[in-house]
């Protein structure tokens, strides 16, 4: 039972993660979903920078969950980067570490920028 109850967390979090980074990295492209982006994004980045100042730069607390339900399931050696574990787990892609961290803060950074330029825009919009 507990292993069925851990498997159904495992592709929880697969689908759920998964959506979630798709949606910081092209929810900016729509504009009723671009302010939802921006939260998603900045809970993101704070997640990564202000929490990780005390777990480590980039820590996730899905991820952390996420890893710990894999390793009860018998899984180690895992990557250290979700985005990794997730180009390796759906897709038969094996790429660097840093090629992946590097694609990984690149997107982050230009959904970013992109979500608060058009949130911007739309905000000066309504006012005009």
């Amino acid at each position: 039972m507990e292993t069925s109850l851990l498997q159904l967390a495992d592709w929880f979090f697969v689908v759920f993660h998964a959506c979630l980074t798709l949606f910081n990295a092209v929810g900016w492209i729509w504009r009723k979903t671009r302010r939802i982006n921006l939260f998603t994004l900045l809970l993101t980045g704070g997640s990564w920078f202000i929490l990780g100042l005390f777990y480590g730069l980039g820590y996730c607390p899905l991820t952390e969950w996420h890893f710990q339900i894999l390793n009860r399931l018998g899984h180690h050696h895992l990557p250290s980067s979700y985005i990794e574990y997730l180009l390796e787990r759906l897709l038969p892609l094996e790429l660097s570490s840093q090629l992946v961290d590097t694609a990984t803060a690149v997107i982050f950074f230009l959904a970013l920028i992109l979500s608060i330029l058009l949130n911007l825009r739309d905000w000066k919009d309504t006012t005009n």
